[in-house]
């Protein structure tokens, strides 16, 4: 059986009930480089996201989701393929996917099942925009975020009949980098502070913490297009994070536009929405701004799923979950998709369904090889957050995530967290083995 929505005229015209479908469909919205605090409904007092907090209350928001590694064409890889950017070998934004897995992504697997498949906005893996007709999606529009909510409603309005999946991929606060080097942001227009007391004040860990990893400052000295904000004054941070919020402010109105098509048509009776980011910033924690990091700003990020029939509106769940790893699990899960073999990835389903737990352990990577080629990696168990990069003085951290989200401090340099550090490098060092293409290089970054 299928919902079918004939086109009607009229600007107040509504879509008609034909009949009922089983299987539901799948929205997927995704904003690039957005942390999980640049919420409004995650308590953030200085930024307005009234959209998105309409998906918070109409599903579960999850506080302990994470990236695979914090650059948007491995993140959006992992998404799309079921594989941490280790094992594929996507380690750059502008590496393409190899042969075996092109034909393998989220989006073929879906269009075999019987969905149709639509792309609107960036894709990043590694072109800009998807090619129409590859990887299992028609392109509805190119990246931009103009015009990009447009071709959304307008394919919703106009879908052929049976069970969708739509991605509505934008770019912004993406152009929050523009913005640091002092160039025109071309995806939003970001409104002038009347004064400096209109900005937001610093963040409380502001400060580069003691024990901090010594590689990130190197790091930020390599590449000044990367690290414009080496020079900031603290007047400077405050006006970039006035600017950040504004440009989650702005694709915020345009996912708006999304929404208000979703309530005209009622999609919420028996379609999943699932809301998103690829990545973080920095927006100024630890002086830090751009992504790679393993900080808890540029790499813990939103993720909101909405359920059919808005199951569990307005629930929290602690969960841990690799959203994208996760993604290609989940959605092979409500789609009823086959799942290939050898993706290591956790449907996130009944965290939302069911409240239950996550796995105990979740890991991200990254990799500076914009700069330097440093390599690390994150364990983050449900207290704890435990961090290693492979060169550096304090190269090794531990952060309680129940009293220092903000990773102030280090808790690897007392020797009564021995015993918890132990725990956590043994995780890694059983992931590497598990995970990673380059295993004897990485192992042999691991303390003893």
């Amino acid at each position: 059986m299928n919902i079918k929505f004939p086109i009607m005229t009229g600007a107040l015209a509504l879509p008609v009930m034909m009949a009922a479908q089983s299987r539901p469909n799948i929205i997927y919205i995704m904003t690039d480089q957005q942390s999980a605090t640049a919420m409004s409904c995650a308590g953030n007092p200085d930024v307005h996201t009234p959209n998105m907090d309409r998906l918070a209350a109409n599903g579960v928001r999850f506080t302990n989701a994470y990236t695979a590694m914090p650059l948007s064409g491995p993140a959006r890889a992992a998404m799309f393929t079921g594989y941490m950017p280790s094992e594929s070998g996507m380690l750059e934004n502008e590496v393409p996917l190899v042969d075996s897995l092109r034909h393998n992504t989220v989006g073929t697997l879906v269009k075999n099942a019987g969905y149709d498949c639509a792309y609107a906005g960036k894709w990043h893996v590694n072109t800009i925009s998807i090619p129409d007709g590859e990887f299992g999606f028609r392109n509805i529009k190119d990246n931009g975020d103009q015009g990009l909510a447009e071709a959304c409603v307008d394919y919703l309005r106009n879908r052929p009949e049976g069970p969708f999946f739509l991605v509505a991929s934008f770019t912004n606060p993406h152009n929050i980098c523009e913005f640091a080097r002092g160039q025109r942001t071309p995806h939003a227009s970001i409104p002038g502070p009347a004064t400096l007391e209109d900005c937001p004040n610093l963040p409380e860990n502001f400060a580069v913490a003691p024990y901090d990893a010594s590689v990130l400052q190197f790091e930020k000295h390599q590449n000044y297009s990367l690290y414009p904000t080496v020079s900031y004054t603290p007047d400077d941070w405050r006006r970039f994070r006035y600017a950040y919020y504004r440009l989650v402010e702005a694709v915020d109105a345009e996912i708006g536009k999304i929404v208000d098509e979703i309530d005209r048509q009622n999609l919420w009776k028996n379609t999943v929405i699932v809301f998103t980011s690829d990545h973080g910033d920095g927006n100024g924690a630890h002086q830090w701004n751009q992504k790679t990091a393993l900080y808890e700003e540029v790499n813990n990020i939103p993720l909101i799923v909405c359920l059919p029939g808005k199951k569990n509106a307005g629930e929290v769940s602690e969960a841990l979950v690799n959203n994208c790893i996760d993604f290609m699990p989940s959605i092979c899960d409500w789609t009823g998709a086959e799942m290939p073999a050898g993706r290591n990835g956790a449907s996130f389903r009944p965290y939302a369904e069911k409240g239950m737990e996550g796995p105990e352990y979740i890991v991200t990577e990254t990799n500076f090889l914009q700069t330097s080629g440093t390599v690390g990696w994150m364990v983050r168990s449900a207290q704890y957050k435990y961090v290693l990069y492979d060169k550096g003085q304090y190269r090794e951290m531990l952060y309680d995530m129940a009293s220092d989200r903000g990773e102030m401090v280090n808790l690897a340099v007392e020797s009564r967290y021995a015993d918890i550090v132990k725990e956590h490098r043994e995780v890694l060092r059983k992931w590497i083995l598990e995970h990673s293409r380059f295993k004897s290089r990485h192992l042999r970054f691991l303390p003893e």
